[in-house]
């Protein structure tokens, strides 16, 4: 499918937001980017990684302690995922490139690649949000229908069951999976990735390498390849979890849009500020601890329209968005609670179980 182009502006929201925002950060005197707040959070997660692990893998803690904090290194995973990778792949973790592309290699760390990342979420998500067939993140086929517009299967009639055990495995399937059939196509889905050098090429391989020793070659020569494979499993799959969850109740839920572009020209009826305000949901935006263990991607509005801001601004540059869509009379999408996103998110699986296809336009 052929990337859709966005109606150019016919008013100045998105400029007028532009201008209220960066009038913030003059009057405070701060820099859109991290500050001391996210770089002590990163050196708490990164250190808390670090415990863990060595803990699990060289003192073979009793089992229970062991499962328990098999659990944590794959909270504490995600967490890193949303508060270092992604605001280091964003440009918004320092004002320092190298710090950014530092912060944003610890992806490759954790399994990952962020140069197929970067293309996947920078470029393709946050430009063609919910937009089938361009929007890598709406791809769960076959286990899952995200919208109306996908093939309905049998199998779909329980996905709002089962979902739980396909999240899981997102983690897990990723680093093993996905990224090598980008890595060989050159490709998310249909759209080219952005040419290689030798050193995206060296670097790819490389953190591969040292990803599957640190975590399956050195763990199953200290502990066993059973012990390893249960730990494994129960921290992959709790990583794929949280990663999943966090970033549906951002755009399948029961409010969000998934936009079809006419057949005719390709187009999407909305400028582009305005569509992601469509397909985007806030949750639980009052909970501190969730905003501090989520990296902000609980304000997700705030992300999609500033995804250069770092997230410790989000809360106070969210007042700012809410006052100029009631100005302009645009709907901001938010849920009060994470437990009422995630039901959301559950009743939208339930109804298309049970749609037919969308006929496209």
């Amino acid at each position: 499918m052929a990337t859709p182009k966005f109606i150019a502006p016919s008013n100045s929201f998105y400029s007028e937001l532009k201008r209220r925002t960066n009038a913030y950060f003059e009057e405070k005197g701060s820099h859109p980017t991290g500050n001391y707040k996210l770089y002590i959070k990163a050196a708490v997660l990164l250190s808390s990684l670090v415990f863990l692990y060595i803990h699990l893998v060289f003192f073979t803690p009793p089992v229970w302690l062991a499962l328990l904090e098999c659990i944590l290194i794959g909270g504490v995973t995600a967490a890193i995922g949303f508060n270092v990778m992604h605001d280091g792949g964003h440009g918004s973790f320092s004002r320092k490139k190298w710090v950014n592309e530092l912060a944003g290699l610890s992806l490759n760390v954790l399994g990952a690649n962020i140069h197929m990342w970067t293309t996947k979420h920078n470029i393709i998500h946050h430009t063609y949000t919910n937009i089938d067939g361009v929007d890598d993140d709406l791809d769960a086929k076959p286990f899952l229908r995200l919208c109306e517009n996908q093939e309905h299967l049998k199998l779909h009639k329980y996905q709002h069951y089962y979902f739980w055990g396909a999240y899981a495995m997102l983690y897990i399937y990723w680093i093993f999976f996905t990224d090598y059939v980008k890595y060989f196509t050159q490709k998310v889905g249909d759209i080219p990735i952005k040419k290689m050098s030798g050193k995206d090429h060296f670097t790819f391989w490389g953190f591969k390498a040292m990803h599957f020793a640190l975590f399956v070659v050195v763990p199953i020569y200290t502990v066993g390849f059973l012990p390893w494979l249960v730990g494994f499993l129960v921290y992959g799959m709790f990583t794929g979890l949280v990663l999943s969850i966090v970033f549906q109740l951002a755009h399948t839920v029961e409010h969000a849009h998934f936009p079809i572009p006419t057949e005719s020209t390709n187009r999407i009826e909305d400028e582009w500020a305005l569509h992601q305000l469509k397909t985007t949901a806030n949750f639980a935006t009052k909970n501190k601890i969730v905003s501090w263990l989520t990296g902000g991607l609980n304000f997700q509005i705030e992300h999609h329209l500033f995804p250069r801001i770092s997230h410790v601004h989000y809360p106070a540059i969210s007042k700012i968005i809410k006052e100029a869509c009631a100005e302009f009379g645009v709907t901001y999408h938010e849920y009060p609670k994470t437990r009422t996103a995630i039901m959301s998110h559950i009743s939208h699986l339930k109804q298309l179980a049970l749609q037919p296809v969308m006929v496209q336009r």
